[in-house]
């Protein structure tokens, strides 16, 4: 046989033993992550269930879950043990990161563009939800009854554009939430 025959059969057991060695380094380094957990440090399950660590033995770990719920696990289905920083902003919501001195952007947009003196004055205003008065939806139904009349009653010569224009009025009116939309 020659090397050129060869060859082939050379480079696939050279690519089987590099995909070996990586996937045992991960494996090596899962490991070596589990055995560094001790009692107090924030982890996550394969399942995704985040929980602090009370006891390690050997093969399983005691995962204390929350107020009186403790659960037992197999130390292979800890999927990742977290840093305290990590751990409090995730299941706590606690950010370390934040700069004290940075402006803060607030979840409401209107205390960007009110004043302290409008602000106090619209708090006192009653709100206004868009809801009409059943007289206020008969009076708009006869509006757009009249204004659909005098559409109808331009002259012939004006054609397709008053119709055409008559029929994307009356879309606009009930995207935009008109009496003939309800």
């Amino acid at each position: 046989m020659s090397l050129l025959t060869l060859l082939p059969f050379i480079v696939l057991i050279g690519a089987m033993f590099l995909m070996t060695r990586s996937a045992k380094k991960k494996q090596q380094q899962a490991i070596d992550m589990r055995n560094q957990m001790q009692p107090g440090s924030g982890v996550r399950t394969i399942g995704g269930m985040y929980a602090t660590v009370k006891e390690v033995s050997e093969d399983t770990v005691l995962l204390d879950a929350g107020p009186g719920v403790e659960l037992l696990f197999a130390k292979n289905s800890i999927g990742a043990v977290l840093t305290d920083d990590e751990y409090n902003r995730i299941v706590h919501g606690i950010e370390h990161d934040l700069k004290s001195d940075a402006d803060v952007v607030p979840d409401d947009a209107s205390s960007l563009t009110e004043t302290d003196d409008s602000a106090a004055a619209s708090d006192d205003a009653p709100v206004d939800f868009g809801k009409k008065d059943t007289a206020d939806t008969a009076d708009t139904a006869d509006t757009a009854e009249a204004s659909a009349d005098t559409v109808d009653a331009e002259p012939a010569d004006a054609g397709t554009d008053a119709a055409d224009k008559a029929k994307t009025d009356e879309q606009a009116k009930k995207s935009d939430g008109g009496s003939e939309a309800k």
